[in-house]
């Protein structure tokens, strides 16, 4: 029998991500997500709303970028991958488990307003060091035929 784990989610972050590494140097962070949903409710005639809140988990470069660029608050999209991850309780030795998203790919939203961290940063921008677009030279405008009174076209 065939099967698809897909999820895509867009919401809003609840905590700042903070980036660790593997022994192995791969960088994987943990991102709390939170979706809203809401709706009209005929029975009560008024308009509802509900929050989910999902664990993300994001490796790699990606988990980097959400350290470098993303703060609370910041909308994002998540395409990844449901996971169960279970464990045995140190204090009271019972089975745990919880179902959390493994990002496999992750979209920025909003503008560069929409965050505290250096402008909140939609792509990231090119750093001081880049080069920039040449200003126009002075002399094209001195050029122009007829003098400042005519426009050359």
């Amino acid at each position: 029998m065939a099967s698809f784990n897909k999820v895509i989610l867009m919401g809003n972050l609840t905590r700042d991500p903070q980036v660790r590494y593997t022994p192995g140097g791969t960088a994987v962070t943990e991102v709390g997500l939170a979706v809203n949903r809401s709706w009209y409710d005929k029975q009560s005639n008024s308009r509802r709303e509900e929050t989910t809140f999902v664990d993300v988990t994001l490796w790699g470069r990606q988990a980097e970028v959400a350290g470098e660029y993303l703060s609370k608050g910041r909308p994002i999209l998540i395409e990844g991958r449901l996971q169960l991850d279970t464990w045995e309780d140190r204090e009271s030795g019972q089975k745990r488990s919880k179902l959390k998203v493994v990002g496999e790919n992750m979209t920025m939203l909003g503008g560069r307003s929409d965050g505290p961290r250096d402008g909140g940063g939609g792509a990231p921008s090119a750093p001081n060091n880049a080069p920039s677009a040449p200003e126009p030279h002075e002399s094209f405008y001195d050029n122009t035929p007829g003098g400042d009174d005519e426009v050359p076209f």
